[in-house]
């Protein structure tokens, strides 16, 4: 289980213990003693839920409670009770209280409660967030960042298939973001203002799926890596399509699906299924060009989230980005740009013992293989891709020792 709760209680004995047995089950611990010392942290975009007792000296619960909800009224509350206090507690409820907890709470009756609580409120920030994506314009232009030929068509495709409410496969290399690119199929459907609701096929169960179906009622259900479906489960959907109707199902996939069929671990008929429309994610080693414009993105969005002052993304940096393979895609990009907003080391930054021009060579290379290996190995095509002249191509693949018969299948 993740993440936080704000735990207001006076008794500082109490407050330790819940804090320790929250850190325990991973849930961070945001501790206060009042209301007054709690009041700066309930905030309408506070992601996590508050727990809190009701009897404190001042203002107590029921202050808490009230400026919570007039802060946010789908922030969760939980309050703690007295032996005395149910009948107070139970009023609470009528007033909007999430739930409440008799003191002292067994650990797991504790825990149930904050998952719930946790569950539902990370639901809502999701919502919340899909929405106000949906009114800022196209999802594809603003969520799927590029300016190569495989990113436009990339948003292309997404934009056609949003428009049909057929079943979609989305493949792509680990790190690639498949579930990415399935929420800007939602948000750019006609679904966009109904959920979109994630599930990872690990550990997926009749009952876990049928909980998904009915958090997505009206919008979108996104299985992540479905070669780990159970095969019951894979025979479910290959035999119902959409687990439910109302629901639009999307998987996303990492792995060749072809042959994991003909190997016998998934479920060809659920396959074909799916299959008829898909979207496939070109990964950042066919599409090179790419990677310092969404460096740049990821570096802002980083800097907003931290709250820190964006870095200059000099020539000298995007050389050393243009050195590394990207195994793990978009995803690794994501990490070194949080870690270079960050100031923490990294192989981001240039090789000191080469200049300039040696390093701005380097991503000249990058490009030029890329473009061979879009092309099959086919020298004019890749040159016309790159809108070079065919000598002044030549040239330069005989400058870094390139040969286009490498990159023939």
């Amino acid at each position: 289980m993740t993440g936080q709760v704000l735990l207001v209680d006076d008794d500082a004995a109490v407050r330790e213990a819940l804090a320790q047995t929250l850190e325990l089950a991973e849930i961070t611990a945001i501790t206060a003693g009042s209301f007054v010392a709690a009041k700066d942290r309930i905030t309408a975009g506070f992601d996590g839920v508050i727990l809190s007792d009701i009897r404190m000296p001042g203002r107590d619960g029921f202050h808490l409670l009230d400026y919570a909800q007039k802060q946010d009224a789908d922030l969760p509350v939980i309050l703690l009770t007295g032996e005395g206090d149910i009948p107070m507690a139970v009023a609470a409820m009528g007033q909007g209280a999430f739930g409440f907890l008799e003191k002292p709470c067994a650990p797991a009756d504790l825990l149930g409660v904050l998952e719930r609580a946790l569950k539902t409120r990370a639901l809502v920030l999701e919502n919340r967030r899909l929405l106000q994506l949906v009114e800022t314009g196209d999802p594809a232009a603003r969520m799927l960042f590029g300016t190569s030929a495989m990113a436009e068509a990339l948003r292309k495709r997404v934009r056609l298939v949003a428009q049909t409410e057929e079943d979609v496969l989305v493949n792509g290399a680990p790190g690639s973001g498949t579930s990415k690119v399935a929420e800007v199929i939602h948000l750019s459907s006609a679904r966009s203002k109904a959920p979109f609701v994630k599930r990872a096929a690990a550990g997926l169960t009749a009952e876990t799926l049928a909980q998904a179906v009915q958090e997505a009622d009206g919008g979108s259900l996104f299985v992540d890596e479905i070669t780990h479906l159970s095969p019951q489960l894979q025979l479910t959907l290959s035999e119902t399509g959409s687990p439910a109707e109302g629901v639009r199902l999307m998987v996303g996939n990492t792995r060749d699906l072809k042959a994991e069929v003909n190997a016998g671990r998934f479920n060809a008929d659920l396959y074909y299924r799916m299959e008829g429309l898909s979207v496939r994610i070109p990964s950042l080693a066919e599409r090179p060009e790419d990677i310092p414009v969404m460096f740049r993105r990821y570096v802002d969005q980083a800097a907003e989230q931290a709250g820190l002052q964006k870095p200059d993304v000099t020539p000298e940096v995007v050389a050393g980005l243009m050195r590394r393979d990207w195994p793990g895609n978009a995803r690794s990009l994501m990490s070194v740009a949080m870690r270079f907003v960050m100031g923490l080391p990294d192989d981001v930054a240039p090789d000191a013992a080469l200049g300039l021009n040696e390093q701005m060579s380097l991503v000249e290379k990058s490009l030029l293989e890329a473009a061979l290996r879009r092309a099959g190995g086919q020298a004019s095509a890749a040159a016309e891709a790159l809108k070079l002249p065919r000598k002044t191509f030549y040239d330069k693949l005989a400058r870094y020792g390139i040969r286009p018969e490498d990159f023939r299948q």
